[in-house]
């Protein structure tokens, strides 16, 4: 049997392919109750159901990038389903993994931001929100962890670029534009401010102030997308040399 043969029929028996699980049937179950607890956790924090919905709530980044995770997930829900239906239970079922890493890295801002500078500072928000309740959790932790075990797991690895990191700040940069806009046209996110984070309170720290925020957390968190990054390169070297 020839070397490529046996390449080919290693990685046809193996259940890790290009750096990520090629089982279907672990990745549809995960990926379903993934959709139910980022569902849960967006219902909760607007009170979507309830006699006193949170309309405003949909003015931070927190639930807007939930609501991206959640119809990111879905398209992964459908895209497994359909893939089992054509291919079988063995395969990556991932539209696109460089748009995986984006979505997993504009959930990670929410997270981070969430535990190293909004809690600390007290930050309250729209909805039905406590510091460290089971809302809390599902939409800053939950949800976070959720989309990096799903990268982790079952995104084929290789295929990621090293402007990529950059460009992933575009979404939350998207987001600071239009939420200085929105202020500055006399919306606001609670009653009485027009900003949503405290970070971006210009009458407390002053535009240079403002920018200083702004300007340090987007190093440590680009620092953070090229660590992905860097994770992504490295699971996929391991994957090659091992020969799946």
């Amino acid at each position: 049997m020839s070397k490529d043969a046996i390449i080919s029929r290693t990685r046809a028996e193996s259940v890790w392919d290009s750096g990520a699980l090629v089982l279907r049937t672990i990745a549809l179950p995960f990926r379903c109750v993934a959709l139910v607890l980022i569902t849960i956790g967006i219902i909760r924090i607007t009170g979507m159901f309830t006699e006193e919905p949170s309309p405003k709530a949909w003015l931070f980044y927190t639930v807007l990038s939930n609501a991206l995770c959640l119809v990111w997930v879905l398209l992964l829900v459908l895209s497994t389903i359909r893939d089992i239906a054509a291919f079988g239970t063995r395969g990556h079922s991932t539209p696109s993994a460089r748009w995986s890493a984006a979505i997993m890295m504009a959930i990670t801002v929410t997270m981070l931001v969430y535990i190293f500078v909004l809690v600390p500072s007290e930050f309250v928000q729209a909805g039905d929100y406590e510091a460290f309740s089971l809302t809390d959790n599902l939409i800053h932790v939950v949800t976070p962890l959720l989309l990096i075990v799903d990268w982790l797991l079952f995104v084929p690895k290789g295929q990621l670029r090293a402007a990529d990191p950059i460009r992933w700040a575009f979404i939350p940069f998207g987001y600071l534009v239009l939420a200085f806009v929105y202020g500055a046209l006399g919306g606001e996110f609670l009653e009485g401010s027009s900003y949503p984070y405290p970070f971006m309170n210009v009458v407390v720290y002053g535009n240079g102030g403002v920018a200083l925020w702004i300007g340090g957390l987007s190093i440590g968190l680009m620092l953070i997308g090229y660590v992905y990054f860097t994770l992504d390169r490295l699971i996929a070297a391991i994957s090659n040399r091992i020969g799946n």
